[in-house]
């Protein structure tokens, strides 16, 4: 067994719901024993899905038995589709059935999908249990583990039923990701993206002039994943539960999601982090049609996605995504939705976002109307 690297932490700092993530290769190993030092006493369940079940759970379960610590786990589907009522009620069935008290924690041991189902688990049996995230993929590292929101899919949308629910300890292996295959890993980047698109342009071009060394794992792996969670926490300290800035982090979300729901939450046609993709540069291209923006920003953003092979045109999206009015309807289901009022993410340029609570439906579908004819 590796011995784990002394981690980088970076702190969220929320009073007393207050928490470190732990960033660092070969953490897993040496989880066991963080978690008797931080928690004494507590026992804890285990969830994964089957995928990361595979490659994970045996080095978190040794790690666990090697602290002496009492746990049970529960495995789920993998995939979008678990974050449904059906698994909702299967983990909070298991974690029942093992007895486990309000004082015990869960642990999250995976992408976004079970980072959002075991977090929105947490928040919602015996009125409050504590959990960990340890997220195996780089969306999750350096965005949905962080943060506290959880949330299951419906038929009417993405993360339409959740709860805002803080982690009690965020540990992110970046050794988790050598198994992650390519394809996910570049969804996942494309959230790293994001920070530097929201106000951080040297952040922006420090990943143009990087990005070969983050997919290759070097050192700019981890400092991607730091930079990014530290400007999450940052947010995240001053808007937890999103009613004002926090909604930046939304950026390219409100098409991205749209997408995802027009195709059924299917991850062989599109992964949440290729819809994200898709709609920073939407976004971008949607600001400069509005006179916020100059077309060259947008271009740039598209390009640089491009390179590292994410997708960035709705036409890259198998099947398509059905007709204006659909998305439209997506789009109105958007929690940003105040009193019947669009809100959109938009930018004065790269690193220049801002709220816009003042865009007209009829724009937005006028918009959509010729990126489908395109």
């Amino acid at each position: 067994m590796t011995a784990p690297t002394a981690p980088t932490v970076v702190p969220v700092a929320l009073a007393d719901r207050s928490y470190e993530i732990l960033i660092g290769r070969d953490l897993l190993a040496g989880a066991g024993a963080e978690l008797a030092r931080r928690f004494p006493g507590a026992r804890y369940a285990v969830i994964t899905d089957e995928t990361v079940a595979e490659h994970h759970l045996d080095t978190l379960i040794g790690s666990l038995t090697e602290a002496d610590l009492g746990f049970t786990s529960i495995v789920v589907s993998p995939g979008e589709g678990s974050k449904s009522f059906e698994t909702l009620e299967d983990i909070v069935d298991g974690v029942l059935s093992a007895r486990l008290e309000r004082g015990d924690l869960l642990i999250a041991l995976g992408g976004g999908v079970i980072g959002d189902l075991v977090g929105f688990t947490a928040g919602i049996v015996r009125r409050g249990m504590r959990f960990v995230q340890m997220p195996t993929s780089l969306l999750a590292q350096v965005d949905s583990s962080v943060g506290g929101k959880t949330g299951i899919n419906t038929r009417h949308g993405k993360n339409l039923v959740g709860l805002f629910h803080q982690p009690s300890l965020v540990l992110a292996d970046t050794a988790t990701l050598d198994t992650l295959d390519p394809r996910h890993l570049r969804a996942g980047y494309a959230e790293v993206v994001k920070y530097g698109l929201i106000d951080d342009a040297a952040f922006f071009h420090w990943l143009e002039a990087n990005h070969a060394e983050i997919f290759a794992g070097g050192p700019a792996r981890i400092g991607a994943i730091a930079a990014s969670c530290r400007a999450k926490a940052a947010v995240v300290r001053v808007d937890e539960k999103e009613a004002g800035v926090r909604a930046l982090l939304n950026l390219g979300h409100t098409f991205g999601h749209a997408f995802e729901t027009a195709c059924d939450y299917d991850p062989e046609r599109l992964v949440h982090g290729e819809g994200v993709a898709i709609g920073m540069v939407l976004a971008h291209e949607f600001s400069a049609r509005l006179n916020l923006a100059s077309p060259d920003d947008a271009a740039r953003v598209a390009a640089h996605l491009a390179a590292v092979g994410l997708p960035t045109e709705i036409s890259d999206i198998p099947g398509g995504v059905g007709t204006v009015d659909d998305l439209m309807r997506s789009i109105f289901q958007d929690k940003k939705v105040k009193r019947g009022r669009l809100t959109f993410i938009l930018t004065h340029g790269i690193g220049e976002a801002f709220v816009a609570d003042d865009v007209t439906p009829d724009q937005v579908r006028a918009f959509l109307e010729d990126k489908l004819a395109a």
